[in-house]
C-alpha cells in the first residue's frame, strides 16, 4: 500500500471530529519534504471524500509559512471547496500560518484575505484566528484585531457577519470598553450590521464606557 492510500484509507475512518486527520497530516509534514508532502496534499485533494481533502487542507496549512505557493493553494483552491468541514480546517490553516509567520508579520496577508471576494477567505480570517485577543501580538494590542474585523460588518455573507459578531464578542470579554466604543458609532440601519452589533455586544453591560 503506497503513502497516499494508506492517508486515505486512515482518512476515511474518521467519522466525526477533526484530530486524527490533524495529527495524520503533521506525520505527513514530519516525515516528508516540502515537494513531497505538497503533491500528497494535492493528490488528496482530488479526493471524493472530504476527511481527504481535510487532511490536505492540514497538510498544506503546515506548508503555507514556507511556502507562498501553499498559502495560494489555501486561498484560491482550498477556499472554493463546498464541504463546511474543509472550510473549519482552512480557517485552522490560516490560523496555523499566521503563527508561524507571526501575527504582526503576517497583518498584509491578514488583510489581504479580508479583503477577498470570496467569503469562505475571509471567514477564514475572522474565525480561524479566534480568539484573537488569546494570539501574540493581538493580545497586547486588541484595537487593531477590533479595526480588522468592524468594516466586516457591512460584510455581504451571513456566514462572514456571524463570524465576525462572535469574534467581537470573544473581545469584549476582557476588553468591554473597547468593543463598546466601537459600536456605539456604527449605523444600526441595515439589519446586517444589526446583526453583528447584537452578537458583538451581547455581554456588555449597556452602561459601559469607552
Amino acid at each position: 500500500m503506497d503513502r497516499l492510500q494508506a492517508i486515505e484509507e486512515r482518512a476515511a475512518r474518521t467519522a466525526n471530529g477533526f484530530k486524527d486527520l490533524e495529527t495524520a497530516a503533521q506525520e505527513v509534514l514530519d516525515s516528508e519534504d516540502l515537494v513531497r508532502s505538497r503533491d500528497l496534499a494535492l493528490a488528496l485533494l482530488e479526493s471524493d471524500a472530504h476527511q481527504a481533502r481535510c487532511v490536505a487542507t492540514f497538510i498544506i496549512g503546515g506548508l503555507a509559512a514556507a511556502d507562498a505557493g501553499a498559502l495560494a493553494l489555501l486561498r484560491d483552491r482550498v477556499s472554493g471547496d463546498s464541504d463546511w468541514r474543509v472550510q473549519e480546517i482552512l480557517a485552522k490553516a490560516f490560523d496555523r500560518f499566521c503563527a508561524e509567520t507571526g501575527y504582526e508579520a503576517a497583518l498584509p496577508v491578514i488583510r489581504e484575505w479580508l479583503g477577498s471576494p470570496s467569503a469562505n477567505v475571509r471567514r477564514a480570517v475572522t474565525e480561524g484566528l479566534r480568539i484573537w485577543t488569546g494570539r501574540p501580538f493581538f493580545r497586547d494590542d486588541p484595537q487593531v484585531a477590533i479595526d480588522l474585523l468592524a468594516p466586516l460588518r457591512c460584510d455581504g455573507s451571513d456566514y462572514v457577519r456571524r463570524s465576525v459578531g462572535n469574534a467581537l464578542r470573544d473581545i469584549s470579554k476582557k476588553h468591554p470598553e473597547l468593543v463598546a466604543r466601537e459600536t456605539r458609532q456604527w449605523d444600526l440601519t441595515p439589519p446586517g450590521v444589526r446583526q453583528v452589533h447584537a452578537l458583538a455586544t451581547r455581554l456588555i453591560d449597556p452602561h459601559t464606557t469607552g
